[in-house]
């Protein structure tokens, strides 16, 4: 019984391929309208938020393979309706300011997402790189205002 479930999970995994998304390939663009930020903001806001939040995903080999495929372009569409850093500089003063105030309760309660984390350990938001894009975020907030 037990080799018979995994013999058919097997064959529907290798079924459902062809249907598999190239997620490099589909998610990724040419960022015309990034986000000007200093440097050391602008780094860290590359490591840790843009495979999610830009056009600019850096999509491992396993992304290709579904169903994982379809999961991962699930989720950068979802952070992408959020926010794009890639295209920052398309949206009106409104978002961005919108954008702006959520960053810091973002970061601190729920970004980068764990289940990303578990195979991303880069990414994750040291103390004072979450205090770094909290005074950032405020201090731009401010300009726009």
């Amino acid at each position: 019984m037990l080799k018979s479930f995994w013999f058919w999970l097997v064959i529907l995994l290798i079924a459902i391929q062809p249907f598999s998304l190239n997620v490099q390939a589909k998610l990724n663009s040419n960022p015309n309208e990034e986000l000007q930020a200093p440097t050391e903001v602008l780094n860290l806001l590359k490591r840790s938020c843009y495979d999610c939040h830009s056009s600019e995903v850096k999509a491992p080999w396993y992304y290709n393979v579904a169903p994982v495929s379809w999961y991962t372009q699930r989720n950068v569409k979802q952070a992408r309706e959020i926010i794009n850093f890639s295209k920052w500089n398309t949206y009106d003063k409104e978002k961005q300011l919108k954008v702006l105030e959520k960053i810091p309760k973002a970061i601190v309660i729920r970004m980068p997402k764990k289940a990303y984390l578990y195979l991303h350990e880069e990414v994750t938001l040291t103390a004072e790189d979450k205090k770094l894009l909290s005074v950032w975020a405020k201090k731009l907030r401010e300009e726009l205002n």
